[in-house]
Formats: C-alpha cells, sequence, structure tokens
C-alpha cells in the first residue's frame, strides 16, 4: 500500500510539472496574453473600504511617504532587493492617503508598461493576487483625478490579470494561495459590473474550499496554527468585502469565520500569539484583534481543536499535542513532534516548542520538522515521521510525510485535583517496537505541572536509546541543579522554576529556537538513556522554586 501512494504521488508530480513546462511556454506567447483581453469595464460600481486592506498586511508601525519616492527609479532599486514584496503592492497600506498621489499614479504606470504581460515572477499567483486586492481596495486614491487613458489601462491591467488567475485556478495545488485567488476574484467581481460573474464563481469555489479543508470545529485539516490564521484573515476579508458592497454574506462563509475566531481564541496564548506546533511560528493577532474579541464569550465545551488540548487553571496553561499526523496533501508543514506540549505559567512561557523555520531558510524548516526539536520523545536519535525524499514530489507537493501513525488512549482528566489528560501513539511501534504515551496534569491543589512518561517496549532483545527533550523558552535561563536530577529555572529576579524528575539525572543541552525570522539560541533540558527489555515510567514536575 505505502509502495502504492508512493507511485501515485510520483506520477502525478510528473503530470503536474509537464503541465508546468507547457504552460510556461504557452503563458509567454503572444496568443496567451491576447486571450486574457476581454471588455474594458465602464467604472467601478464600488470602491471598497481601504483600511481592510490591513487584515492581511503584514506591515505596521510603519509609514511610507509616497511623495519623497522618485517614480522614474522605483522599479530600478526594486531589483536590488524586496522585490516581490514591491510587486504585491501590500505597501499602499502603508501611505499617507491625504498626500500626493501623483507618485502612486506613476509607479503603477510605470508598472503597467513594463508589466502588462505575463512575466513569470512577477505573476507568481501569489504576488499577482496580492496586487488585485491591493489595486482594488485602493481604487479611490489611485484614480482619482486620473485620465481617461489612465484609467482604461488600469481597468485593463485587473482584468488581465484576474482572467488570468480564472483560467489557471484549477491547477494550483497549494491551498493557501488558492483562498489568495479567490479573494482576488470575489473582489474583481464586486466592483466591476461587467465581470459580475466573477464574485459568483469566486464564491462557489471558495464554499468548495471551506468544505475540503477544514474539520467540523473549523480547524484547517493540516493541523497548523499558522495556517488557521491565514485562513482567517482572507475570509474575513472577504466577508468584510461583500458585506460593504451591500450583498448577501453566504451562511457557509459566515459560519467558517466564527468557528475559525473560536478555534483562535481557544489557542491564543497569553501574549496574544499562537503555540508552535507543527508548522506555526511567531504570529501576532493584531491585524484581527478586533474580530476575536467579538467572539470571546462564545461558549466553548470542546477540550481540544485541530488535535491540541488545553487545560487552564488558574495561572497554568498547557497545550498538548494529541493528535495523529494530516493527510499527505495537508502536510507540508507538519512538524514530528505528537505529545509535545507547551506550558505558561503567570502568562510567561516555560517549556516551548522550537517553531518552524520556514521565514528562516529551506535549511532551517528542514531541521525544525525533527522530532528533536519538539518538547517530546525521540528513540535512537530518530523522528517519529519519516518525510518525502522524492525531490519531484517535494517540488509538487512540498515536503510532505511519507508515512503516519495512529494516536489512541485519550483520556481526559478533571478530578482528585489533577486537570489534564493522557493519550498515547505508535510512531516509533514499527521501528523500534515501542509505544509512547504522556500523561500531563496542572495539580490544583499543590499548584504546579507534572507529567508521566512512559514507553512500552512490545519487542525485546536490543537497546533502545530514549531521549526527552523538554525546550525551554529561550528568553529564559536554565541551570541545572547540585543533585543532578533538577534545573532552575529562572524567570526573573526573584522567580523561578524548578525541574525534576525521579530516579534519573538531566542534561542541559544547546539548542535553538526557529520560530522568529532569526536563529536564536536556546537551552533543552534532555534525560537520556537506554532501554533493554522492559517498559519504563519517568515521573518529571515543574514547580515553583521556594
Amino acid at each position: 500500500m505505502f509502495g502504492l501512494k508512493s507511485v501515485y504521488f510520483y506520477l502525478l508530480a510528473v503530470q503536474i510539472t509537464l503541465i508546468k513546462i507547457l504552460k510556461k511556454f504557452y503563458f509567454s506567447s503572444k496568443n496567451y496574453n491576447k486571450s486574457l483581453e476581454s471588455i474594458t469595464p465602464q467604472q467601478v460600481y464600488y470602491s471598497p473600504n481601504p483600511f481592510l486592506l490591513s487584515i492581511i498586511s503584514s506591515y505596521k508601525n510603519q509609514s511610507f511617504k509616497i511623495n519623497e519616492v522618485d517614480p522614474n527609479v522605483f522599479w530600478l532599486e526594486d531589483k536590488k532587493k524586496n522585490s516581490e514584496q514591491a510587486h504585491k503592492f501590500l505597501w499602499l497600506n502603508l501611505i499617507d492617503r491625504k498626500g500626493d498621489q501623483k507618485n502612486l499614479k506613476k509607479i503603477i504606470y510605470i508598472w503597467m508598461l513594463k508589466n502588462s504581460k505575463y512575466q513569470k515572477k512577477i505573476w507568481e499567483t501569489s504576488t499577482l493576487s496580492a496586487r488585485i486586492i491591493s489595486w482594488i481596495l485602493n481604487i479611490d486614491i489611485i484614480l482619482n483625478n486620473s485620465t481617461f487613458d489612465f484609467k482604461k489601462n488600469f481597468f485593463n491591467s485587473i482584468v488581465s490579470q484576474s482572467n488570468h488567475l480564472k483560467k489557471n485556478i484549477r491547477f494550483e495545488k497549494n491551498i493557501l494561495k488558492k483562498i489568495e485567488i479567490l479573494t482576488a476574484i470575489i473582489l474583481s467581481g464586486l466592483v466591476f459590473k461587467e465581470y459580475e460573474a466573477n464574485f459568483q464563481i469566486g464564491v462557489k469555489e471558495l464554499e468548495t474550499l471551506v468544505k475540503n479543508t477544514f474539520d467540523n470545529y473549523g480547524f484547517p485539516l493540516s493541523r497548523n496554527p499558522n495556517d488557521l490564521l491565514f485562513y482567517s484573515k482572507y475570509l474575513i476579508l472577504c466577508r468584510e468585502v461583500i458585506k460593504d458592497s451591500q450583498k448577501y454574506v453566504p451562511e457557509f462563509l459566515e459560519d467558517i469565520i466564527e468557528k475559525n475566531l473560536i478555534c483562535l481564541n481557544y489557542i491564543k496564548t497569553p501574549n496574544d500569539q499562537l503555540p508552535l506546533f507543527n508548522g506555526a511560528t511567531t504570529s501576532e493577532l493584531s491585524q484581527i484583534n478586533q474580530y476575536l474579541q467579538k467572539a470571546e464569550n462564545k461558549k466553548i465545551t470542546k477540550v481540544n481543536f485541530g488535535g491540541l488540548f488545553k487545560a487552564k487553571h488558574k495561572n497554568h496553561l498547557i497545550f498538548f499535542d494529541i493528535e495523529k499526523p494530516p493527510q499527505k496533501k495537508f502536510s507540508n508543514s507538519y512538524q514530528s513532534g505528537p505529545l509535545s506540549f507547551e506550558y505558561f505559567i503567570d502568562d510567561v512561557k516555560i517549556i516551548s516548542n522550537s517553531g518552524f523555520g520556514s521565514s528562516i531558510s529551506k535549511k532551517a524548516e528542514t531541521l525544525s520538522r525533527l522530532t528533536a526539536c519538539q518538547s517530546t520523545l525521540t528513540l535512537n536519535d530518530t523522528s517519529v515521521t519519516k518525510f518525502e525524499q522524492n525531490e519531484l514530489v517535494k517540488k509538487v507537493f512540498g515536503n510532505s510525510i511519507r508515512d503516519d501513525f495512529k494516536s489512541f488512549d485519550l483520556i481526559e482528566k478533571d478530578e482528585n485535583g489533577l486537570l489534564g489528560c493522557s493519550a498515547a501513539n505508535n510512531g516509533y511501534e514499527k521501528s523500534f517496537g515501542c509505544t509512547h504515551k504522556r500523561e500531563i496534569y496542572i495539580d490544583k491543589e499543590n499548584n504546579y505541572l507534572k507529567g508521566i512518561d512512559h514507553i512500552f517496549k512490545k519487542r525485546d532483545g536490543y537497546p533502545v536509546r530514549y531521549s526527552f527533550r523538554f525546550h525551554v523558552n529561550p528568553e529564559l535561563t536554565v541551570v541545572k541543579t547540585m543533585s543532578g536530577n533538577g534545573a532552575l529555572i529562572q524567570i526573573s529576579k526573584n522567580k523561578s522554576l524548578l525541574f525534576t524528575i525521579n530516579n534519573e539525572n538531566l542534561e542541559l543541552e544547546k539548542s535553538i529556537f526557529f520560530a522568529e525570522k532569526k536563529i536564536l539560541d536556546s537551552t533543552c533540558i534532555t534525560i537520556t538513556g537506554n532501554l533493554v527489555n522492559k517498559n519504563r515510567s519517568f515521573n518529571w514536575a515543574i514547580k515553583k522554586n521556594i
């Protein structure tokens, strides 16, 4: 079965690659660029609120003085750095809307002269979609006091780019890019009466995407918190522009946004960020905070969303990954860290995962997928999940998983003064004949975190080296205690925690943290040893140091 699945994805990758090669030549032809031309819109029937761009724009606390820019060298300077970002035009969110708009028109005019026909890099899906969205959301200032010829060329440019997206959306396999495309198509259908069909097409495709991308509770099937935030932003933007244009907002869109916001509120950390599981990086929620606040009072009875169990009591908070990996097609950001956890006390993160290195480099991304970068168990220094090695398949589908495992025996607990849960997985069963079970609880009566890890060895005869790693927040310092089985975690000058483990020695290892835009040094508490012919349990705790 595994072999057949690999062959299937390889053949599919070959097919998609051949299509891309053929498209590359076709897109550069005169016939293709001619096919993108269609009716020129007569006017704008709806001017969206330009401030909605802030929902998806990563720019903040900056300003861009357009009247101080020389339009004649703008695109020449752009070749040196940030080319992709400049062509997205998300920087329109930063300009002074009361300032000189002549420079803005000239920058766009020069862009249209140079790039009105397909160019691979500049017309890349994400870049093109962002450009249409940015232009349409700022269409009022772009067209203000503009000439007839500028207006006509500008409308035609939007139409041609939108037509390119419509013609090729069925070939787009990346769902994150697909929602960008659909947002751009929906916007083009709202502002131009001649292209109202774009709105209908976009909404219909968006409904299909929602049905195939989220679980019943509104969490992405990728199990990636960053994906949840990304989708939420674009879905909210779609809803707001539809509502702003005084059209009926589809029920499915209202429903999925409500579910998304409930999920985000559920996993939101005390510092308004996302926990670092399954592809997440340090991401702030400020861009949609006003929408999150409206959903804060929604009653939640579930204790896990997206396979992340949450337990909170007073100043203690834990997130615990209890679920199996996602399906292969949703796994290109998955990290092999089952039963990893993150722990907060007094709103400070103590135990963390290492984050995902996608914002740093390909090498950092690959390293950050390893089980050793998560606060969980590794056996014989191997990762619990294997990733795709075929370069062609990786190029087409991303660095997706090659095999998976099962999670089982989830038991939630809130009794006898303990709040938390236990879960197990068989990720190491095939290679080492072992299963891993972790129990993690907040001791409400004694005010500390306790954990019990179990390794059940089903095959005897040869030793297996185990390593438990507890990655400490890189902002904190850690020192080993004299006893050898404890580590002092310093939170502030007068505040520290003590990590202890029974009947085991621990070591402090140098580690690295990938969640920012650069690699940071950090420390992890490591317990290692050999397991031969018996099961073993490990009792550990994190308490306030008195």
